[in-house]
This record gives C-alpha cells, sequence and structure tokens, in this order.
C-alpha cells in the first residue's frame, strides 16, 4: 500500500530523540576535572538516596563519563566509578585551573537558540493529533519548521507533514507570541468498516498564532491554534481548526 511509506511518526520521534541525546552528549566537553574543595563524595547512584562509598580529596583528577540530570557518574584515578552531584561538580576546577561550569541552557540561550524540537498533541477538528517538530532558526525572530503530524479520528486516520515559517515576536521575553505560516501534505485513509470510500492526499496550507514560554534550563512550553485550508481534488475546499499544546528542546 502507497499509505505504509508514510507511517514515519516513530521514526521521525525517534530521530528528533537521537538529535537530542547527541546534543547533550557534545556539550559534555568537560572529559576531566580537579577536586578543588577538601573532598567529593562519590554515591552508588544518581542520587542522595544512595548511600556515599567513597571520598575523593583535593586535587585529586576524575574523570566524567555521563550525566543524568543533575547528577555526574565519574571514575576516579585507582578506577573507581561513582556518581558526583552538580552541586558539588561545580566546585571542581578544569586542568587549567579555570573553574567548571556547565552549560545547561539559560534565559539568554532561549532567547538565541538556533535549533529546537518538540512533541505536542490536542485537537484536530475534533479527532486526537499527536505532532512532533523540528526548527532550525535564522534569526532570534524567524525559523524554518518541519512538522508531522497523526490524526487519530474515529472514522478516518490521517497523516500531515508540514514545511512553515514560525516568527517570535519577542524573543527576549519569558513568554512571547508567535506567528506560524506554511504548506504541507494531508494524506487520509478512511476505516475499513466505511466500505467504498478511498484514500486520498492532498495539499494544505494553515496560519496560526500561539505561544511560547520559557520553562527551565533547555525546555520550554508551546501552545498554538492552526486554520488549515484543504485543496481538495473536489470544488470545494476544507477548512481545519487545531489546537495543540506541548513541550521543545532548545539548543
Amino acid at each position: 500500500r502507497s499509505t505504509d511509506g508514510m507511517r514515519w511518526l516513530p521514526l521521525l520521534a525517534l530521530l528528533l530523540t537521537c538529535l537530542v541525546a547527541g546534543q547533550a552528549r557534545a556539550e559534555q566537553k568537560y572529559a576531566q576535572v580537579v577536586v578543588a574543595d577538601p573532598y567529593v563524595e562519590l554515591h552508588t547512584g544518581p542520587g542522595r538516596g544512595y548511600p556515599v562509598f567513597h571520598v575523593v580529596e583535593r586535587g585529586a583528577a576524575i574523570e566524567i563519563l555521563m550525566r543524568r540530570t543533575d547528577w555526574f557518574k565519574v571514575r576516579t584515578e585507582d578506577r573507581r566509578e561513582g556518581w558526583v552531584s552538580r552541586e558539588q561538580m561545580l566546585h571542581t576546577l578544569q586542568p587549567g585551573g579555570e573553574q567548571t561550569a556547565f552549560n545547561d541552557g539559560s534565559r539568554e540561550q532561549f532567547t538565541s537558540h538556533r535549533w529546537e524540537a518538540g512533541v505536542l498533541a490536542g485537537d484536530f477538528d475534533g479527532a486526537s493529533v499527536i505532532s512532533v517538530y523540528g526548527a532550525l532558526a535564522f534569526n532570534s525572530q524567524l525559523s524554518v519548521e518541519l512538522g508531522a503530524e497523526h490524526v487519530l479520528g474515529e472514522f478516518s486516520n490521517s497523516y500531515l507533514a508540514t514545511l512553515g515559517l514560525t516568527h517570535t515576536f519577542v524573543p527576549e521575553w519569558r513568554a512571547s507570541p508567535i506567528f506560524t505560516l506554511g504548506t504541507g501534505v494531508i494524506h487520509t485513509e478512511p476505516n475499513v468498516t466505511l466500505g467504498q470510500e478511498e484514500d486520498r492526499t492532498d495539499q494544505v496550507g494553515y496560519v496560526g498564532l500561539g505561544v511560547r514560554a520559557y520553562i527551565t534550563r533547555r525546555f520550554m512550553f508551546r501552545a498554538e491554534y492552526r486554520s488549515y485550508v484543504v485543496f481538495t481534488s473536489r470544488n470545494d475546499n476544507e477548512e481545519i481548526d487545531e489546537w495543540k499544546a506541548g513541550f521543545a528542546f532548545f539548543f
């Protein structure tokens, strides 16, 4: 079936997840740091509820193996591996003597970030919709956005791919209005119980208004309304309203 090739939403979501994970790994620039406090505590797991099993004294070097939220898995010079809190890691030094810092995201980076990816859910003309998107910013106000949606209706399922522009009115605000404009393709599959109706693919255009808001670190909230026009092969075009909201990761 021609529709088999359009069942790409799970794959796109996986690709976005890999992109985010790859970026996070790339930001772990401090492969080795030196303990500056009298000591740092090594826990058996990433949390204060895990017991301390070893103490690393001032002047010793530790290697950063991975990060999980506010905890870092490290390896000591005698090859012990354990977890250190972010609070203690901020009191270590780089080999050159500089204070250790971690690029966790900030309001300033939110204003001028280059890449963005997110997942939203909502209502598409009375049906449930799940949406994923990725965006590349030309500047702090204008970005190009590629999206994919899966519409789960009572009488049919639809798959939507869009390409458009997003304008952020006041990027330096914690919460700013946004305007979207774009085009795309929608493929609709009627349920088999409807009998004679056939699958169809149509072009769409849309305009939308919404809001984006900085939450913390690299996370943001996004909500928007879109008005779609479906350019059908029949004489009458369809107008569809969509409401959706969700969360995004910027870098």
